[in-house]
């Protein structure tokens, strides 16, 4: 089942943040995932407070996803955001539920 890695993230250095992308981003790649949202408008609906940067990555299963976070490549890149970032990573795995009867509209 797809997966979903969401962080809401405050940058504290642009620059340093700026600079670990291409590294973070090879990661994702190499373990099958695909940036699908991200620093683009944020528009809140509900509650507080207001997320300074949303990020969301799609992998094909939950095991995938763990698999890139937990790798020694993406944690040398996280130490970077680390050093120039603070905020909260979510992994979201759809449930079958989801898939076959989706959200009512």
């Amino acid at each position: 089942m797809p997966t979903y890695i969401v962080g809401d993230i405050h940058i504290s250095d642009p620059a340093t943040y700026q600079a670990h992308l291409p590294r973070a981003l090879a990661t994702i790649a190499r373990f099958g995932g695909r940036v699908i949202a991200g620093g683009g408008k944020i528009d809140l609906l509900e509650g507080d407070p207001m997320p300074e940067g949303i990020f969301i990555i799609e992998f094909q299963t939950a095991d995938a996803a763990r698999r890139w976070y937990q790798s020694d490549d993406y944690q040398e890149a996280l130490k970077v955001r680390l050093s120039s970032s603070r905020g909260r990573v979510f992994l979201i795995e759809v449930t079958k539920y989801l898939v076959r009867f989706p959200w009512p509209v």
